[in-house]
């Protein structure tokens, strides 16, 4: 019959300098089940390295390790896990207990690998410790605990998935006389149930508590007392059930919330570069979006199906003013056309006004009746003159909400009389102030009929503009060509230009979402940084955190659960950074909100979750390196560095 651990010819060898350094020499070992077998050796003997190959956490060089009648080195590193997770148990000279957890949640560490439902898993661990005497300390940290308490804690984690063989490396090295008896005593006890340990010492009196004992030095057996030993059923091992990957999915996730608590300012400060990048991508597209609708309700307030028609070739045209070619009838002409809802001919003048000891300067437009719906202007007292007030050349006027403040700062503005110059006017009207169009949001306007204006002041038929609404069914461009080309035949040149509202607006929210997507540019650079920032410190934790990645592929971790861990502590970092950096824009925005300015942040449900969105996706993609990093360590390696 096959004895469970067979070693052929086992060599291991490590670069050194030039050459290979021989730790062990055509090592030739069996083990059968159910013995107790010490390996007694001074230090750099090779015992450590040889119990590290039995326990398949390192490969041997050269030669033959059949375990259980499987060769080992045909193993890949998943199969490899599975048997430091199913078939053995370790037990560390300095314990190894994570420092995060309790002892009971230290002791569950290899039955989550092994996928057994959590509920099973603790009432296990609980009765292991209370086996080991460690009933009243399940919920202890090691920190609380004493050196033979953790070890007790040690060998609880070596059992909970019913390991065949215990590897005990220096298990009392670390221990005073007392403790280090009563391990022996458990070890022994755990022999007696027909499990295989294997014991790795220094000293020969906790060698002689084997019953046999194998000398190792330079790499060599030099001797091995067997005695016969009858096979004893090994125990039957935990059987898992459940969904494994949802518990150790729900056990990295656990663990990147102790490492964080653990690590508080680190964790902030990963956080910070996200933060920041989160809270300025969404203020900016909220400004951006809050300053566009800005816009386009001033626009409206003109009228964004609007045409205005100009003398001259442009606004800086200073021939303009000798352009009278643009009279009435073209007005009344264009109405008539069947694209054309409304037309309503402008024409100003400045003045001096004056009520009572006030003085002022301000804009009189001379409009037509159906400007105030053509232009979208809204008034707030009174009534809007009529055609039968152009008609008669009234002197009844509309006044804005600058002009009522202006003039008649306290009381009722309406029937009351000013003088515009040399003519009175009287107020039946007062509209708000227009943030664009003629006199601007500052200006004193007054709305006159165009005639009045025209007798009154200019003395001149001939308009400075005219205003055309475009019918709702009529599309503009094609409006604003018909109107280019009737008024060209009519005055035999184009000696005037079109001003198209519609296109103001286009063009002004181009601009604006081209600044805002700039800005946002930058804001999504800080993301970037901030990702480099997660990047940098997930890979400072996998150097500060080895020994703890060493110890969970000891316990049978296998790779894709330690890229898991540190992907989701990395994706974690992230989200709460983007729920702190959601927070603070909107934080922001209620501060700009009070500070009161022209415009209000506007956010959107939709550039949040954008927001979020990012956030994990820049944990998953600058957490990949670090989490792949850890994952790739060497178990060896890992234990020894922590």
């Amino acid at each position: 019959m096959e004895p469970l651990i067979r070693l052929s010819g086992v060599t291991r060898s490590y670069p050194s300098g030039d050459g290979d350094l021989t730790v062990l020499h055509g090592i030739d070992l069996d083990i059968a089940q159910g013995e107790f077998v010490a390996i007694i050796g001074a230090s750099g003997s090779g015992k450590s390295t040889l119990m590290n190959i039995l326990g398949c956490l390192d490969r041997p060089s050269g030669g033959s390790y059949r375990l259980d009648g499987r060769e080992v080195a045909t193993l890949d590193p998943g199969q490899l896990a599975g048997l430091r997770r199913e078939f053995f148990g370790f037990v560390f000279q300095r314990y190894h207990l994570l420092s995060e957890m309790t002892a009971l949640g230290n002791v569950e560490v290899p039955a989550i690998y092994r996928g057994i439902p959590s509920s099973a898993r603790r009432d296990k661990a609980a009765a292991l410790l209370g086996r080991l005497g460690m009933g009243d300390r399940l919920g202890h940290h090691p920190g609380q605990l004493s050196g033979g308490q953790q070890q007790r804690v040690s060998i609880a984690r070596a059992l909970v998935n019913d390991a065949r063989v215990i590897l005990a490396d220096e298990p009392t090295g670390a221990l005073d006389s007392r403790s280090g008896e009563e391990v022996l005593t458990i070890l022994e006890e755990l022999n007696a149930e027909g499990r295989t340990v294997i014991l790795v010492t220094h000293d020969p009196k906790v060698a002689a508590r084997a019953r046999r004992v194998i000398e190792i030095a330079d790499g060599r057996i030099l001797s091995d007392s067997a005695d016969s030993v009858v096979a004893t059923p090994a125990p039957q091992p935990a059987t898992p059930s459940g969904v494994p990957r949802i518990g150790r999915l729900a056990e990295a996730l656990r663990m990147a919330v102790l490492a964080m608590r653990a690590n508080k300012l680190r964790s902030f400060l990963t956080m910070l570069g996200i933060i920041i990048g989160i809270a300025s991508v969404v203020s900016v597209v909220a400004l951006g979006e809050g300053s566009r609708q800005q816009v386009l309700e001033n626009i409206s307030g003109l009228g964004t199906n609007t045409l205005q028609i100009y003398p001259g070739q442009n606004f800086g045209d200073t021939r303009s003013g000798k352009v009278t070619t643009l009279v009435l009838e073209d007005g009344v002409q264009l109405a008539r056309q069947a694209h054309v809802a409304s037309v309503s001919p402008t024409v100003s003048t400045s003045q001096t006004l004056r009520h009572g000891s006030t003085e002022a300067t301000a804009q009189i437009s001379g409009v037509g009746e159906q400007y105030f719906d053509v232009a979208g202007v809204t008034l707030t007292q009174g009534r809007a003159f009529d055609a039968a007030d152009v008609t008669a050349m009234s002197q009844d006027v509309v006044i804005d909400e600058n002009t009522r403040q202006s003039l008649f700062p306290t009381g009722d503005p309406l029937g009351q009389t000013f003088m515009a110059g040399k003519v009175p006017l009287r107020v039946i009207g007062v509209a708000e102030t227009q943030s664009r169009g003629p006199g601007g949001s500052t200006s004193l306007t007054i709305y006159a009929p165009y005639s009045t204006v025209q007798a009154r002041y200019l003395g001149s038929t001939s308009v400075s503009g005219l205003t055309l609404r475009v019918a709702d069914d009529a599309d503009m461009t094609i409006a604003q060509q018909t109107v280019t080309d009737f008024l060209t035949q009519r005055h035999g040149t184009k000696d005037f230009f079109i001003v198209n509202n519609d296109e103001i607006r286009q063009t002004i929210t181009s601009t604006t979402q081209t600044m805002t997507m700039l800005i946002a540019a930058i804001a999504v650079i800080s993301l970037l940084v901030g990702g480099i920032g997660v990047m940098n410190i997930m890979l400072v934790s996998v150097t500060e955190r080895i020994g703890e990645i060493g110890l969970r592929m000891a316990v049978g971790a296998r790779r894709s659960d330690i890229r898991a861990q540190f992907l989701i502590e990395a994706v974690l970092v992230c989200l709460i950074g983007g729920v702190a950096g959601v927070l603070a824009a909107l934080g922001f925005g209620a501060i700009f909100a009070q500070v009161g300015g022209s415009f209000q942040p506007v956010y959107s449900t939709a550039s949040i979750m954008a927001a979020m969105a990012s956030a994990c996706g820049i944990g998953l993609v600058f957490g990949y390196m670090p989490a792949v990093s850890a994952s790739k360590l060497d178990p060896v390696a890992a234990l020894s560095a922590g």
